[in-house]
């Protein structure tokens, strides 16, 4: 891939990363009650990492995501498929939600899930393969 020389997109770039995957949480967590979760909020978080690969090359961007993009591949879709077994082993049918509230010190009573998890399944899904995809196609440009 063509690096860009452009001293105001490396710029941008570092101030735009932190921000967006930033939102990206923030979509993840918001999607239950509102729009957004873990598909829309992978793909932002995907988004920023591009864009850091535009501005910069390859071997900064896969030092940026320490992992392989098939291995949070993998992890989401064992993330979201395990997300079903509460149900099955309190005798509830695959994929029922359920919901728990346990506290935790200096955080207090903190709501947990079973779609949470599903959709942190979600978004790590989302994340390893447009990364893969786009990975590949800017290996093979070089």
């Amino acid at each position: 891939m063509i690096e860009a020389r452009s001293l105001i997109l490396h710029t941008a770039t570092r101030f735009l990363l932190p921000l967006q995957l930033l939102f990206s949480l923030f979509l993840l967590l918001r999607g239950h009650n509102e729009p957004g979760g873990g598909f829309i909020a992978g793909l932002v978080a995907a988004g920023a990492i591009c864009l850091y690969l535009f501005a910069f090359d390859i071997e900064r961007t896969r030092e940026l995501i320490r992992f392989s993009p098939h291995d949070l591949f993998g992890v989401g879709l064992f993330l979201a498929c395990l997300s079903g077994v509460p149900a099955l082993l309190l005798g509830y049918p695959y994929f029922t939600a359920l919901w728990w509230r346990p506290e935790f010190p200096f955080f207090g009573e903190v709501a947990l899930s079973t779609p949470l998890l599903f959709d942190i399944g979600v978004y790590l899904t989302v994340i390893g393969s447009v990364l893969a995809i786009v990975l590949a196609l800017a290996e093979a440009e070089e």
